[in-house]
């Protein structure tokens, strides 16, 4: 069984689910370049399901961005001030390598924070007390 985490901001960075904090949120690794975005339907402990709605991490697309600018930002200020405003090939080719490297992370975390603001499932640390372990 699965360490039960209390905190809602340490379930996310761990990608645990919404509800129970314990189940994980994708089914693979994020080292696995060809599955790292497989999540299963339900939490394996206490059965949330992880997609409320058909389309539901279309929406996730904009968080994503939001990660992809931040990662502009802290890629191309530091090459700007240390390395003295190289030409703008280093920046593309510095930035591409470093986004194409940070997808899959990128990818869980914005799955994660939709589900999280937007899933509708909040934590109950006493789900399993009470019987309530059924599909919601």
């Amino acid at each position: 069984m699965a360490t039960r985490i209390d905190s809602n901001t340490m379930a996310l960075l761990a990608l645990r689910c919404p509800r129970c904090h314990q189940g994980k949120l994708f089914s693979h690794s994020a080292l696995n370049i060809t599955k790292f975005a497989d999540m299963p339907a339900l939490c394996p402990v206490c059965n949330q399901s992880f997609e409320p709605e058909p389309g539901f991490y279309f929406g996730s697309m904009y968080i994503t961005f939001a990660f992809n600018v931040a990662t502009i930002f802290l890629v191309g200020v530091p090459l700007y001030y240390f390395f003295g405003n190289p030409d703008t090939w280093v920046y593309v080719v510095t930035v591409t390598v470093v986004t194409l490297l940070l997808t899959p992370l990128i990818l869980r975390y914005s799955r994660a924070m939709m589900l999280y603001l937007f899933g509708g499932a909040h934590y109950d640390p006493k789900w399993q007390d009470s019987g309530r372990a059924v599909r919601s």
